[in-house]
């Protein structure tokens, strides 16, 4: 976990660097705002009227430190419409709050709710989510910096929540804690180098990231994937001196009665595509090619944390795409654990090669009721969707609705991409069962999806989460700093909170 912010609950407030209050719409300042501008004798007013600010939703106010308010800034930050918020809204107001105070070099901050200023959201309820949207915008990582400039490092240590229920807020704010921590552990495998992240490594880091919880790891080497014939798997990772791995994390916190959910990873720990080589400009991003796979391990790092009542397993299959005298070509015929027969028309199209043996094994052996893979599968999501929404397929209705809405419910919002007939004939094969590729430029995406779904079994509900223009971002977000995303992780948890601990 790179973050060295630490949250505090508390009923009475203290001194801090930055104080932060709150205002509706049009300037007007909530209790406790009304409370800092007494004692710095109309400051908060006169400021706010000079700078004609509105205090729209999110928008704020800085103002240098007033006298008789004990500390070197006030914050005054907008609500706008008090009664129409989420708890979405209170998440991005603390990324905002993280991000204003380290430009401000302030060390403390001390944010005040006051009885009544929501009427409509449980004000415990909106401080919990506005500390984890601080909490999670706070990761860094920057372990191989040896002499990064001191300006460049985050000042903020300490985030204050004042407000009157702060011991149930101090308790609710402990599973949002622990999905920060899997949240952070997640992007920490994506933003590792390949040189340090490669199947065997990996799958030792999976291990020892487990030990001692109730999650148990079973690691699948070489010997075991040609015993249970996962020629699909060892087929993409034999180029490399890297040998691929199948790693296994069963949870068991339901009804011993309950069939689990199934929950599998695609983890390419570096792609150069093969002997259908990439292109060099960019290929250094590859490293997150296995982005699928750290959410489905911080999933099932959340789901312990805080003891999830429901049975899952966790499944991520390594490997590492490189060409080489034992790399397997374009022509080849392979014959996955299904005993499904595969044309290999491209060897940049592996991931979906490596999942199809991750989703037989995981329902041969576990026999889940609903499966859902997460893949950083193709770069035509991105041109369809942008950086905006990861693409959802599903054979099930209601699978896809409960996933939709959790997306939403937790900033990691899915499109539904539709399935079609058409698409599942076109990686029809002349000289195999099927192709991993069409041929074809046309729904990149759904022919991605089909060639899996010919590898879920009948009557099992599945889902396809395509998170390629997800997994990695160039820019700050709403409670993601650049890098490493850990996509998937929040919404599947909450996905599981949902539909299964009903």
């Amino acid at each position: 976990m790179t973050s060295s912010l630490k949250v505090s609950f508390d009923t009475k407030p203290a001194k801090a660097d930055i104080l932060v209050v709150f205002a509706a719409e049009g300037g007007k300042l909530l209790d406790a705002g009304r409370s800092a501008d007494k004692k710095s004798k109309g400051a908060l007013k006169r400021a706010i009227s000079a700078e004609k600010f509105q205090a729209k939703k999110n928008q704020t106010l800085t103002i240098a430190g007033p006298a008789g308010t004990g500390g070197t800034h006030i914050v005054v930050m907008g609500l706008g419409d008090p009664d129409a918020l989420s708890f979405r809204d209170f998440e991005k107001m603390g990324g905002t709050i993280l991000g204003l105070a380290n430009s401000r070099r302030a060390a403390a901050v001390q944010i005040v709710f006051s009885k009544g200023d929501l009427k409509k959201l449980s004000a415990a309820d909106a401080a919990v989510s506005l500390a984890s949207g601080a909490l999670l915008s706070s990761y860094r990582f920057d372990k191989y910096f040896t002499k990064e400039p001191k300006e460049k490092k985050p000042t903020l240590k300490n985030l204050r929540v004042v407000l009157d229920g702060a011991s149930a807020a101090k308790s609710a704010f402990a599973a949002e804690q622990a999905r920060a921590e899997a949240v952070f552990f997640a992007r920490d495998l994506v933003s590792e180098p390949p040189n340090v992240l490669y199947p065997e490594s990996y799958a030792n880091i999976i291990k020892a990231g487990f030990k001692g919880s109730k999650i148990g790891v079973t690691v699948l080497g070489m010997k075991d994937l040609e015993k249970h014939k996962m020629g699909a798997l060892i087929a993409v990772g034999k180029g490399s001196i890297q040998k691929p791995r199948l790693v296994v994390m069963e949870y068991n916190g339901g009804d011993k009665k309950q069939k689990p959910i199934a929950f599998v990873g695609k983890g390419v720990t570096f792609d150069t595509g093969g002997i259908s080589i990439k292109p060099g400009p960019g290929m250094e991003e590859m490293k997150f090619d296995m982005a699928g796979s750290a959410a489905v391990v911080g999933l099932m790092k959340t789901l312990a944390a805080r003891k999830a009542k429901v049975n899952a397993v966790g499944v991520v299959a390594l490997a590492e795409n490189m060409p080489s005298g034992d790399a397997y070509r374009p022509g080849d015929i392979i014959t996955s654990m299904s005993g499904q027969t595969i044309e290999v028309q491209n060897t940049d199209a592996e991931g979906r090669l490596i999942l199809c043996d991750a989703l037989w094994y995981v329902q041969e052996k576990f026999k889940p009721t609903h499966v859902i893979d997460l893949a950083t599968l193709t770069g035509a999501v991105l041109i369809a969707l942008g950086g905006e929404y990861g693409g959802l397929f599903a054979n099930d209705d209601a699978l896809a609705r409960d996933l939709v809405a959790a997306g939403k419910a937790t900033s990691e919002e899915l499109w539904r991409l539709p399935l079609n007939d058409a698409w599942d004939k076109a990686i029809d094969s002349t000289q195999a069962d099927m192709k991993n590729i069409s041929g074809s430029r046309d729904a990149g995406s759904s022919i991605g999806a089909h060639f899996l779904q010919r590898f879920i079994q009948k009557g099992v509900k599945w889902s396809h989460l395509d998170i390629a223009g997800m997994a990695w971002t160039n820019k700050d977000r709403v409670n993601v700093p650049k890098g490493a995303t850990a996509f998937g992780l929040r919404l599947l948890d909450r996905y599981v909170a949902d539909v299964w601990e009903k």
